[in-house]
């Protein structure tokens, strides 16, 4: 497996993060599946990833890897760079009454928590989304009614290029589940704004997320989120259910029998299974209602 003639010839540069060669990712998505990364950088600090890419083959490709919960890494790997912020990028500050400063590698869970903490209301949402703050800007991610536009204010960037630049919301040209960034171009922190709350209030809220969550969703199993983007009018788990794809299996992977937009691993699935899977409900759900379901989870690496 791997690509080690593509690893042995390739001189990268010194960085004061960690460098890893035929790094597995299996262990680093939910799914818990997929090939090794040709190179795994863990950068120590925002400097450390722009002199890096400023230094690579511009034509090497480059990944961000937040917690891996919307992603499919196909088994034979991923070529070129998967860069994963770790702790240095996890720090969640509050700027103001209402404003907080967030590590691209931070969890929802913690910006949601640290803006109750503070008392900024709006950001509740965050606690049902699994991943990370870079995911939720490049996304635009969302839940619940509220989406990553509704709270970004500005965010720093580093571009494929290693050139580091602050993007403003409308920069960003959000739409649903999608921004205007380009691949290759890393999120590295972001600032979001609330309004005033009472931290008491804040946490209802979570709770009342975190309850829905839990009944309605799959949370115990290897899973990458929510399958399928909702099309205008539609939702996605409604249309798989109507196509008759409740509990589907192929190999080792399964549409779940609670929420009808999830895959899952049921334990020894390959990739190739869970997005075989994934087409097959496509192609279903278009046979039976003629509509065309669009990807949320992300597929990276080398096809079949």
């Amino acid at each position: 497996m791997g690509h080690p003639h593509l690893t042995a010839t390739i001189a990268l540069p010194a960085v004061r993060g960690a460098l890893k060669a035929d790094a597995p990712l299996a262990p680093l998505v939910w799914f818990k599946t997929g090939g090794p990364a040709q190179w795994l950088f863990e950068p120590q600090d925002a400097d450390d990833l722009s002199d890096f890419l400023a230094q690579i083959d511009p034509d090497m490709p480059v990944m961000a890897l937040g917690l891996g919960s919307n992603l499919i890494v196909r088994d034979r790997g991923v070529p070129g760079v998967v860069v994963r912020l770790g702790k240095p990028f996890a720090r969640v500050e509050r700027q103001d009454e209402t404003t907080l400063v967030c590590g691209a590698g931070a969890s929802g869970i913690l910006v949601s928590s640290t803006a109750r903490d503070a008392g900024i209301a709006g950001l509740e949402f965050l606690r049902s989304i699994p991943g990370t703050v870079g995911g939720f800007v490049r996304m635009n991610g969302g839940a619940y009614g509220r989406e990553t536009a509704d709270i970004l204010v500005e965010c720093d960037i580093v571009l494929r290029s290693g050139e580091q630049v602050k993007l403003l919301n409308r920069d960003l040209a959000y739409t649903y589940r999608h921004s205007n960034l380009t691949d290759g171009a890393i999120v590295v922190s972001a600032c979001f704004r609330g309004q005033p709350g009472e931290p008491a209030a804040i946490q209802a809220e979570m709770d009342r997320i975190a309850a829905a969550r839990e009944e309605s969703q799959p949370l115990r199993s290897k899973t990458g989120g929510s399958t399928f983007k909702n099309p205008d009018g539609h939702k996605a788990w409604q249309l798989v259910d109507e196509a008759g794809c409740r509990g589907l299996q192929l190999g080792g992977a399964q549409v779940s029998e609670k929420h009808t937009n999830f895959l899952l691993n049921t334990g020894d699935a390959t990739s190739a299974d869970i997005e075989a899977l994934g087409e097959e409900v496509r192609r279903r759900v278009k046979e039976k209602s003629g509509i065309e379901l669009e990807w949320e989870i992300q597929r990276v690496g080398v096809e079949k």
